[in-house]
C-alpha cells in the first residue's frame, strides 16, 4: 500500500477554497455536476473530488474545471496570465542560475 501524503493546512484550504469557488461558478451558470463534467471529460466523480478540495486531483484539471466555470486564477490585478507570466519571468532573470546548497548548520534548539 502505498504511503498517503502529508498536506500542510494552507494547502489543504486553499484545495477546499478553489472546489468551493468552481462549485460557485458552476451554480451560477446552471450547470449539473455531469454536465461540467462533459465538458471538461472528466468523471462526474472527478469533478466531485475537485469540488470536495481533495488533494488527488491533478492541478491540470483543477485549473481547466476553473476556467470552464471563469474562476480567475492569479488575475487579482486584472492583468491577463500572459503578463504575469512576463513579470515572474523577468524577476526569475534577475535571480542566480544557479543555487548552491548551504552546508551551515542550524541550531533551532531554542
Amino acid at each position: 500500500m502505498a504511503k498517503q501524503r502529508a498536506y500542510s493546512k494552507y494547502a489543504q484550504e486553499a484545495a477546499v477554497l478553489m472546489g468551493e469557488q468552481i462549485k460557485l461558478g458552476r451554480k451560477r451558470r446552471q450547470w449539473t455536476e455531469k454536465n461540467l463534467a462533459d465538458r471538461a471529460g472528466i468523471s462526474r466523480a472527478t469533478l466531485q473530488k475537485i469540488e470536495n478540495g481533495e488533494m488527488s486531483s491533478t492541478i491540470g484539471l483543477v485549473f481547466e474545471v476553473a476556467a470552464l466555470v471563469g474562476v480567475k486564477l492569479f488575475e487579482s490585478e486584472k492583468l491577463p496570465l500572459s503578463k504575469h507570466i512576463e513579470q515572474a519571468r523577468d524577476k526569475i532573470a534577475l535571480l542566480p542560475q544557479r543555487i548552491k546548497a548551504t552546508k551551515k548548520v542550524v541550531h533551532d534548539d531554542f
